[in-house]
Parts: C-alpha cells; sequence; structure tokens
C-alpha cells in the first residue's frame, strides 16, 4: 500500500511506501489543505476509510483532505452572501472553429442596464461558475464596495487540451464565435481580459501576451507554464517535460501592456513554473502580482485565490 499526496495529477510521481506499523513523517506548511488518496498493490486509488473529509476535486472521488492548522479564507468568502446578485445569460450555438455544440455564459453585475465595463472570457467556464464560484466573488466585491463590477464570459472547452494547450486558433473561436455573441448583443467592453487556471492560465497568458489590440488584463491560476506547441508523452499533451517556453517567449518579447494576476499552490508541480513566470515579472517591471496557497493543484487553491485576482485587476481596494 502506498500514500499518493497532493498534485491532483495522481500519476505524476510514483506513491510514498507505507510500512504497516511504521510512522510516516511528512513536512507540510503551516495552515496546509492536503490532498491525498491511499493507493492499493494494484496501482489503483481509493479513498481513505478513515476520513470522511472531502476536498474540492470534482475531477476524482477518491481524494481526502487534511488540513495542518487552519486554512485561511479571504474575507470575501467568511462574509456572507451578497443580497445583490448578478444576472446569468445562458448562450448555446454550433461550433465552427472547433466542431460541436459550444456553451458560454454571460454574468453581468446586479443592475447592469447597458455602458461599457470590463469583460474578461473565463477559461473552464461551468467550473469557474459554478465550482469556483467567480460570480459570486463579484457580487460580493461589488455589494462590499471594494470595486467596480464586470461582466463575465464563462466558455466551455470541447476538447480543452487540444483548445487550451498553445493553440493559436483558440483566438480565432473566441474573436469569431464568442465575441461577437457577447460584445453588442449584451455588454459593451471597455476592457477586455482573459481568465483561466491550469491549461487554462496557460491559454490566457499566451494569448493575452500576444494581443495587445485585444487584450490588456490576465488571471492565471497555478498556470501550466510547462509547455511546448506540439509537445506530447505517452500520446498526450506535455506538462511535466516539454519545458518552459512560454517564459522564453516573454523574456524575448515582454508584454507590457498586460496586467497580470498569477498565483500557484505550493503542493503542486508547477509552483516552480510559477514562480519564475512571476520573478520575471517583477525583472520586467510588469503589472503584476503575485501569490502564493498552501494547497494543490486543485479548486481548493483557486477559489480561495479568484477574491484577490478580482480585485487587482479591477483596481479594487
Amino acid at each position: 500500500m502506498g500514500l499518493i499526496g497532493d498534485m491532483t495529477d495522481w500519476r505524476k510521481r510514483a506513491p510514498l511506501p507505507v510500512v504497516d506499523g511504521a510512522p510516516l513523517r511528512l513536512r507540510l506548511p503551516r495552515g496546509a489543505w492536503v490532498e491525498y488518496a491511499w493507493v492499493d498493490a494494484a496501482g489503483e486509488a481509493f479513498a481513505d476509510p478513515d476520513n470522511a473529509q472531502k476536498s474540492l476535486n470534482p475531477w476524482w472521488p477518491y481524494p481526502r483532505a487534511a488540513v495542518v492548522g487552519e486554512y485561511a479564507r479571504h474575507p470575501l468568502w467568511q462574509a456572507p452572501d451578497a443580497t445583490l446578485k448578478g444576472t446569468a445569460h445562458r448562450l448555446t450555438w454550433e461550433g465552427t472553429v472547433f466542431p460541436g455544440t459550444r456553451r458560454a455564459i454571460v454574468y453581468t453585475p446586479h443592475g447592469y442596464a447597458g455602458g461599457p465595463l470590463p469583460v474578461y472570457y473565463v477559461q473552464d467556464g461551468v467550473a469557474f461558475y459554478r465550482t469556483g464560484k467567480l460570480g459570486d466573488v463579484m457580487d460580493r466585491a461589488v455589494q462590499a464596495g471594494l470595486t467596480e463590477g464586470a461582466a463575465l464570459v464563462f466558455v466551455e472547452p470541447g476538447d480543452r487540451n487540444g483548445e487550451y494547450y498553445l493553440n493559436p486558433r483558440y483566438l480565432d473561436f473566441l474573436t469569431t464565435e464568442v465575441m461577437p455573441r457577447v460584445e453588442g448583443p449584451l455588454v459593451q467592453a471597455s476592457v477586455r481580459g482573459l481568465w483561466g487556471a491550469s491549461l487554462g492560465g496557460l491559454i490566457s497568458l499566451f494569448l493575452g501576451a500576444r494581443h495587445p489590440e485585444l487584450f490588456s488584463r490576465v488571471a492565471a491560476h497555478s498556470g501550466a507554464f510547462i509547455a511546448r506547441p506540439g509537445a506530447t508523452r505517452d500520446g498526450v499533451i506535455d506538462t511535466t517535460t516539454a519545458g518552459e517556453w512560454l517564459l522564453e517567449q516573454l523574456r524575448a518579447n515582454p508584454p507590457t501592456h498586460l496586467t497580470t494576476s498569477l498565483d500557484t499552490g505550493t503542493l503542486e508541480w508547477l509552483t516552480g513554473p510559477n514562480r519564475r513566470m512571476a520573478g520575471l515579472f517583477a525583472d520586467l517591471g510588469l503589472n503584476h502580482q503575485y501569490r502564493e496557497y498552501p494547497s494543490g493543484h486543485n479548486w481548493v487553491t483557486w477559489r480561495e485565490a479568484l477574491p484577490e485576482a478580482f480585485l487587482y485587476l479591477q483596481g479594487g481596494a
């Protein structure tokens, strides 16, 4: 039997061996939220039968959580739910750039009746809308008087690996299919931003950096910055050994037009690449913030990061 720790992609490292009767000692940061699972002799993961604490992980049923002390929550999450909520507009259409039925939810601030406002195109839209509750974050921040509202366009992917892994065609999808259905019919954009987690953070920074005529803000949570165009490993996209191609691209062509919010968990395999990306932004004097959370590559980390990302990009308190 073995133990696998907080990596979310449970196949990236071999499990820690567990010997019957011998203690298992781990060094963890204070306040850490640690995801883990047991692995049987056949290599199959299963939930700890002695721990009912589930993690905020929609991908697998077996992760359980252990908290070292108390995992800190942002004040916006500790406050009561907002009473003045925005409006959700649901869009569905048949895709042309990428095949299949496409869906998006456009969330506008409470009382919005037209006029310019920031528009953020959010990758992995259903997850950010339902699990991350980014719309709830905006409602709470606006009602508390911390910032103005924005339009949040929650765009659902088809094949997220194919669309998000440094694919320039994703811009064609946004500009020819999503934006015309949002800007004009529903909102008027004052500025545009891109928002995403993991591969969604990768494509957001990739396209945001390359297109100053379209985008001026980016939020990337645990950006999958180990990536290179066309790189695969064992038949799938490579997020472990492909190198930090985007870092080198931005070193050569700094995105001076962007205001960027970067963050990562300290218990994941992408901590180093995100630190190096933030270090580059600091060295270049770019407008950015960088934050770390004592948790892993999951929605515990990303949901906690949403308030600070939204307030920073919106210029809030």
